[in-house]
């Protein structure tokens, strides 16, 4: 019986490896980790950008859980969140007065689309990108703001 039992979990296991399947969460994926935006070399089309911004990347199973926190252009304090999925589905966003959802799509292992909804309709598309070296983090975004204003954004963030 037990021999019965190891071929069964050894014949899995080659099943697996030889098809691709890796249970792995996104513990490898370079944007898990604390970033904090460097406004100097970010630009805000229209401007003022924020004062501040924090973000943070965590993995929780198979998906990196997301939030944001700083203080805006006025002086109040913001705070967002999502969910990290590279599945170009749509996934709810809390606190972004631009946008209630996001999908991402990964071109490669540093590089991500984005593309931004508000009440069903793409206000958003943009590009996230972690520096070979992992110190950076460079998002781009165009699209129109909660305001309607056209937004042609690069903001930079350096890892904590």
């Amino acid at each position: 019986m037990a021999v019965r039992t190891l071929t069964r979990f050894t014949m899995l296991g080659m099943f697996l490896v030889l098809f691709g399947f890796q249970p792995r969460a996104q513990s490898n994926d370079p944007v898990v980790g604390t970033w904090v935006l460097n406004v100097a070399k970010s630009k805000f089309n229209p401007g003022p950008g924020p004062k501040s911004e924090t973000r943070t990347y965590a993995v929780a199973g198979n998906e990196i859980k997301a939030t944001s926190t700083g203080v805006d252009a006025d002086g109040k304090a913001t705070s967002a969140a999502w969910t990290v999925v590279y599945d170009d589905k749509e996934r709810p966003v809390t606190g972004d007065p631009d946008a209630d959802t996001l999908m991402l799509k990964r071109v490669d292992a540093n590089t991500t689309t984005f593309t931004e909804k508000k009440a069903g309709k793409v206000v958003l598309t943009g590009t996230r990108a972690v520096s070979k070296d992992g110190k950076t983090l460079t998002i781009t975004t165009k699209g129109t703001n909660a305001k309607g204003q056209k937004v042609d954004n690069v903001t930079v963030y350096d890892r904590k």
